[in-house]
């Protein structure tokens, strides 16, 4: 049970939530176009649309990872180098419903509170253990755990799950989805156990609460609350939704993110949340890391949700953003997939650097997690990261072979129109396209085959700026760091080049992503000289 002081902690958090500088999340209508948000945690987002790809679409081609010369990276004074789910523009593949997060003025039938707990510091951190199925406490069945939620009496378990109000078929699928999610992010990623409760004073193990509805308000297909009185994550979905991976492995990504229990009651981290939850879901869904457990427990590999439209076609936004109507925060979770997959090998970075990112949050610092991200790994900055990132954008080299497929197939149609011609090979960033706080442009470059291609960037604020030349027959990618603002590399016949140009500032911003400072929504001004080839789109 919490203490007396925590429970107090919720109590006056709430009391905060309610006034007018923090007003309650309100469900949206069923068609969504926008998206409202106020938290700062799991529980309070609302989600995009999302839509599914039709996989036999997809250009087939190699998918390779390419290697990353160590190069300085460049800014506009070389004294400050760097140390060095939309797959589809129709709508009318849109999922017919949002998944969105719960609405903290939701009665229940026992205190539900979706504001963050703060944690205290004084809990053991050892209590309870690390939370991972190879933890020699953690039993091969978990306790149930019926008074978190509404609880019933019709049910259906699994080892570490209880799904309630749905037939036995459907029940045991999505029970068997969520064993293999828990396999695949507690069992071999080793994140803290959803089963333990979130105060550390309890070593039991307990079942997560699904529970299957007929409605949600504001047209959701899945909500995930939190029970601040026991401490756990717990979800009610759709029926219809409740064997979809991209829902419910969603919404139980949020379940555990809330046990992780650092970034709760953050408000720096707010719109993460919602970042991580999709990269959960995709990752469980399409990736090699959590292959095993899907094959264990009899599921298969989906389609990814990228949205490119919004994550390539709108790259010059904060990189995560969570705007009202315009944000990218649902979409910017292939920045995560590019820290998983770690292509350019830094040290620190790899499977377990999203779970390092709430390992290394210092309590109640409210800092974002790219400051998190500057411990992880201490022998690069973070705007060498991004920039990098970035690079490997231009050609969907994240290590995500249907993300790359799904480029191939959709690249005609993405927004790559950011420079105007200034004449004779000169060109100049659009004002509405200007890359916001690490955010970046993606300039397609026309070479006339074999031969050099040249390029100068000029600006007076730092930057990263990086040549990709894409091997289409492979799908190889080579990259060359600009130096000085400036680089040059032969593209030969069979390749294709783009320069990307990220805002990399060298001292990071700590910001609230649900409302955007004028110091990260300040855009990078630059110019470009191209000899050699011209720039796509303008």
């Amino acid at each position: 049970m919490p203490s007396f002081n925590q429970l107090f902690a919720v109590l006056l958090l709430c009391a905060v939530r309610n006034s007018t500088a923090a007003p309650a999340c309100r469900p949206l209508p069923k068609d969504v176009t926008s998206s409202e948000s106020v938290g700062f945690g799991p529980g309070e987002f609302f989600e995009w649309p999302v839509a599914t790809a039709d996989p036999s679409t997809f250009i087939k081609e190699p998918v390779a990872t390419a290697s990353f010369v160590q190069e300085p990276v460049a800014t506009a004074d070389a004294s400050t180098f760097a140390p060095i789910p939309v797959v589809s523009t129709d709508p009318s593949t849109f999922a017919p419903e949002p998944v969105i997060s719960v609405d903290p003025t939701t009665p229940a039938s026992k205190p539900v509170v979706t504001a963050n707990p703060s944690v205290s510091s004084s809990k053991p951190t050892t209590t309870g253990g690390s939370g991972g199925s190879n933890n020699s406490s953690e039993p091969a069945t978990f306790e149930a755990n019926p008074t978190v939620g509404n609880g019933g009496s019709d049910f259906k378990d699994s080892a570490r799950f209880r799904v309630y109000g749905a037939s036995s078929t459907e029940a045991e699928e999505a029970l068997a989805m969520l064993e293999g999610a828990y396999d695949c992010f507690i069992g071999k990623l080793g994140w803290r156990s959803s089963g333990l409760t979130f105060y550390d004073n309890d070593d039991t193990y307990y079942k997560t609460n699904f529970y299957t509805v007929g409605s949600l308000d504001g047209g959701a297909a899945g909500l995930q609350h939190s029970d601040m009185e026991a401490g756990f994550g717990y979800v009610e979905v759709l029926q219809e939704y409740l064997t979809n991976p991209q829902i419910t492995v969603h919404e139980y990504g949020h379940v555990v993110h809330f046990h992780q229990r650092t970034w709760v009651n953050q408000a720096n981290t707010g719109a993460w949340w919602e970042t991580v939850a999709n990269w959960f879901s995709d990752t469980y869904k399409t990736s090699d890391i959590c292959a095993e457990a899907r094959d264990k427990h009899g599921q298969s590999t989906s389609p990814t949700e990228i949205d490119l439209q919004k994550v390539i076609g709108d790259s010059f936004q904060v990189i995560v953003d969570g705007s009202t109507d315009s944000g990218n925060y649902y979409q910017a979770w292939p920045f995560l997939t590019y820290l998983t997959s770690n292509p350019d090998n830094f040290a620190g970075l790899g499977q377990d650097v999203i779970r390092q990112l709430m390992v290394q949050y210092p309590e109640d610092s409210n800092e974002t997690p790219l400051h998190t991200l500057s411990r992880v790994y201490e022998n690069a900055t973070v705007a060498e990261i991004v920039g990098r990132y970035w690079a490997h954008m231009a050609y969907l080299d994240i290590g995500h072979p249907s993300a790359k497929e799904a480029f191939i197939s959709q690249r005609d149609s993405l927004d790559f129109d950011n420079l105007e011609s200034q004449g004779s090979g000169s060109y100049k960033v659009k004002a509405d396209r200007q890359p916001r706080y690490m955010g970046s442009n993606i300039i397609p470059l026309t070479t006339s085959g074999d031969g050099k291609v040249e390029v100068k960037v000029e600006c007076d604020a730092a930057f990263t700026a990086t040549l990709a030349i894409h091997e289409t027959s492979s799908g190889k990618v080579r990259y060359v760091s600009l130096v000085d603002g400036a680089a040059s590399a032969s593209v030969a016949s069979g390749e294709e080049a783009s320069l990307v140009v990220a805002n990399t500032p060298a001292e990071l911003i700590n910001y609230d992503a649900f409302n955007l400072s004028d110091e990260v929504q300040n855009g990078l001004d630059y110019t470009v000289t191209i000899t050699g080839g011209t720039a796509g789109g303008a």
